[in-house]
């Protein structure tokens, strides 16, 4: 039985590099070298430094049921290219193998060395031998008969030119809507934070302003979605023990991970390419923007507090980003109303995150360094940032500011009571439980939400 691809739908070598770099990111270069010395020596370095759990990894569990069956009849063995240090827990875990062929630092068990190593122990067709790939091909030219795990027919059309097709298993892998999932494209609502410079400085009817605009959104999205996929690609294993995000496309296996840094850094030069269109000063934003987020996903989301504080500035980014396509200065009331209304909404990700875990008996949060103690905390704070967002908007009302922009400018007082009724209500909703785990698409999908901001909407338009 191979491992990777045909019993786990994901790769081990792939998932414990990326596991290293997220922790220690300057061992990529130390990788480098140990590569020169073959891949087996490569694996079993990068296995003697990562933490591996073998229990959270995406099985196949209808390969597994059969497997169990088939102990009844016969000696079933993991032969795997995988490191013997990684391959001994999944032998454990699961708990249906005989026996382990596995890479030991010296010998990549793979192709022709796997099928030697099966020969020597079983002889010429002496045994059967479960795969994914078209280098089990080399093992099924030795084998009595083939298991096939595959994506369509090929494999086992060709798999039966040397030896007898016992049996196949389908893994159907994820199309266009996994891509989808895993860009997040609904994520990119977040990206109309790039309009606000031109609705406040009423350039909105301005034909060149709005086409910059727009392409600035469309750069952040491209960035932020290349930002996702090595987040997701680094953030495996706390995934996987989330209620949600373990069915995300490369947690659940549905999307292969070597896919993902290539379109990762497809995205980013194409996001990049277009923001040199926008400006300069765009560029660096963005530049900015994107350190600051990958930052945010190796580390800094990690840090108590810090992350939260990470995420408010990732959101004011967006309209310093925004402004800077116009080639103007972002309004310092405008940041400061941006940095204490998304540090709120920061909070109550992590306040509904944590009420999770209190819930299903956890005491800490996986992958942060939250423990269930300071929901309490975070419930203040989130909620004072709030009610400060709306003290700015109050100030702002009040200044020269607003009264060289509104004709009417009291009429913004309107939006005060709008706004304390939404932040209060959101938090009370956390509360009791019913708030979605990202505060941004409770917002799109919540139908008193969108009145609110309507009337905001009216109550602005009637100010000037």
């Amino acid at each position: 039985m191979d491992l990777d691809g045909t019993l786990i739908h994901s790769d081990l070598l792939v998932e414990t590099a990326l596991a290293l770099l997220a922790s220690r990111p300057w061992l990529i270069f130390s990788m480098l070298v140990w590569l020169l010395r073959g891949r087996a020596y490569l694996k079993q370095q990068i296995a003697r430094r990562v933490t591996f759990d073998a229990e959270s990894l995406p099985y196949n569990r209808e390969l597994i049921a059969w497997l169990r069956q088939q102990r009844a009849s016969r000696e079933v063995l993991l032969c795997t290219a995988s490191d013997t240090v990684l391959a001994e827990k999944v032998v454990e875990h699961t708990q249906c193998f005989d026996g382990l062929f596995a890479s030991d630092g010296v010998t990549n068990l793979s192709g022709r060395h796997k099928a030697q190593a099966l020969v020597d122990a079983y002889g010429e067709q002496g045994f059967d031998y479960v795969g994914n790939a078209m280098v089990d091909l080399r093992v099924w030219k030795h084998a009595r008969a083939a298991i096939v795990i595959e994506r369509g027919t090929k494999l086992s059309t060709l798999a039966a030119k040397f030896c007898t097709v016992e049996r196949r298993f389908e893994h159907k892998a994820g199309g266009i809507r996994a891509w989808i999932h895993a860009l997040r494209l609904h994520q990119w609502i977040k990206n109309v934070l790039v309009f606000l410079p031109i609705l406040a400085a009423h350039r909105i009817l301005d034909p060149e302003s709005v086409i910059l605009t727009a392409l600035a959104f469309l750069c952040f999205g491209l960035c932020a979605s290349s930002v996702y996929l090595v987040n997701d690609l680094l953030d495996l294993p706390a995934d996987r023990k989330h209620h949600r995000k373990r069915h995300r496309p490369f947690a659940s296996g549905e999307l292969p991970l070597l896919a993902g840094l290539p379109v990762a850094a497809l995205l980013l030069v194409a996001g990049f390419g277009l923001a040199l269109i926008v400006s300069r000063p765009f560029v660096g934003a963005l530049l900015g923007y994107f350190i600051l987020t990958t930052a945010y996903s190796l580390k800094l989301k990690r840090v108590v507090m810090l992350d939260v504080i990470v995420l408010a500035t990732l959101y004011t980014s967006r309209i310093v980003a925004g402004a800077a396509a116009l080639h103007t200065k972002p309004s310092f009331w405008l940041l400061a109303f941006s940095m204490f209304i998304f540090l709120s909404l920061a909070m109550i990700k992590r306040f509904v995150e944590l009420r999770t875990l209190l819930k299903g008996g956890k005491g800490k949060a996986s992958g942060r360094g939250y423990d269930v103690e300071d929901i309490s905390l975070i419930q203040s704070m989130g909620a004072s940032s709030g009610y400060l967002a709306v003290l700015v908007l109050a100030l702002y009302i009040d200044s020269t500011a607003s009264e060289l922009l509104y004709s009417h400018p009291h009429y913004l007082w309107l939006l005060c009571p709008l706004m304390l009724y939404w932040i209060s209500r959101a938090w009370a909703i956390a509360h009791r439980d019913l708030m979605h785990d990202d505060p941004v698409v409770f917002a799109l999908k919540d139908r008193t939400s969108r009145v609110l901001l309507l009337l905001a909407a009216i109550i602005a338009l009637a100010a000037i």
